[in-house]
């Protein structure tokens, strides 16, 4: 379940009072730079996962002449979603009108992928931004995965106070540790088996958009292979006392994606690194289904820089194979129009100072 048929938004950023019915398949959303078009796409990443890909803060999220934003939408079968956040109070999260505390039950209804210009950052970033490509499809296949993360969360948060008190209370630690090294190394093993799912999937989609024969994506888990955590905590105790912080554990894990022996970004044009990356992110959304039967709905900023339309068409075949639900932008409509299968109805919406009309 994934498909948004209605989606209305209040006052995000230069979006007053927007309301619109997309498409089941395919969206265009065109307009002049800084009509609108990516806050359209934020507002629907707000909603389904409670952050922004433009910023770290929410506060600008707000239009400056507003006190909050709500951003509202219908999906398939009945189910709603609704977010109010204010600049005094916070925010406010409901599912079919229930009050939530966290994205976690939102975040299964509304599967999201985003593929834009901070894509890239997927290669040439730091190993978190792969931890969290990494942790999205682990939390979409394996249930258990978000109750583990968060008993590993607190654990951490724990152990690294301990870490920083002068005299160190080895046996409160010893007990953050067992939960820890417990936890820790569940954790290993959903995204092991993730990843064990995950590399034939995009073999598959690869050679549908680049030939990277080269290309070698390993699994790191974040301590010592040859160790445990809880013997790698343990034989690394003196030094996490000396930093303050714990320096092993799921929380270090990273994937090491290189072509050859190079790191991807070192090798591949930008244009190439956003083919890796699309195609990385379409094979997620085809295990998604082929596991779970979901789809996600895909967010795409500007798909036509840095690809020229061959390359363009070829992407936007994949995602049409898919069946997923697709919000694009561009500044012009006929930059995708032949991108598509004559067959495929793409709704068409006109963006210009904050204002989205919707094309017959």
């Amino acid at each position: 379940m994934a498909n948004i048929r209605r989606l209305d938004i209040l006052r995000v950023r230069n979006l007053s009072e927007v309301q619109i019915r997309p498409a089941d398949r395919v969206n265009i959303i065109y307009g002049k730079n800084g009509s609108g078009k990516t806050s359209l796409l934020e507002a629907i990443h707000l909603l389904g996962l409670g952050r922004s890909f433009r910023s770290a803060k929410l506060e600008p999220v707000i239009d400056t002449n507003a006190n909050d934003c709500v951003i509202f939408s219908e999906l398939e079968e009945g189910v709603s979603i609704g977010l109010n956040r204010t600049r005094r109070d916070g925010q406010t999260l409901k599912l079919m009108g229930e009050r939530q505390r966290s994205w976690i039950e939102t975040a299964r209804y509304l599967p999201l992928q985003i593929i834009n210009s901070d894509s890239f950052s997927l290669l040439e970033g730091s190993p978190k931004i792969r931890r969290r490509f990494l942790d999205w499809g682990v939390f979409h296949v394996e249930h258990e995965f978000a109750l583990a993360w968060r008993k590993v969360s607190k654990c951490l948060s724990q152990r690294n106070l301990l870490l920083k008190q002068r005299r160190l209370d080895v046996e409160q630690l010893q007990a953050w540790d067992q939960e820890l090294a417990q936890q820790g190394q569940h954790i290993d093993e959903y995204r092991k088996r993730y990843v064990a799912l995950f590399l034939p999937a995009l073999e598959q989609v690869l050679p549908g958009l680049i030939s990277l024969p080269e290309l070698r994506i390993r699994y790191e888990r974040g301590w010592d292979e040859s160790l445990s955590l809880a013997d790698a905590l343990l034989q690394q105790r003196e030094r996490d006392q000396r930093y303050g912080a714990t320096q092993n554990g799921p929380h270090r894990a990273d994937l090491q994606i290189r072509i050859g022996r190079n790191a991807a970004h070192e090798v591949l044009s930008r244009g190439q690194q956003k083919l890796l990356v699309s195609a990385m992110k379409i094979a997620q959304s085809q295990l998604l289904h082929r596991v779970s039967g979901n789809k996600s709905v895909y967010l795409i900023d500007d798909l036509p820089s840095e690809l020229d339309m061959e390359n363009r068409s070829r992407i936007c075949q994949l995602l049409e194979e898919l069946g997923c639900q697709i919000f694009i932008t561009c500044v012009d409509a006929e930059e995708l129009e032949n991108c598509w299968s004559k067959e495929l109805r793409a709704g068409k919406f006109h963006v210009e100072h904050g204002k989205i009309t919707p094309l017959c």
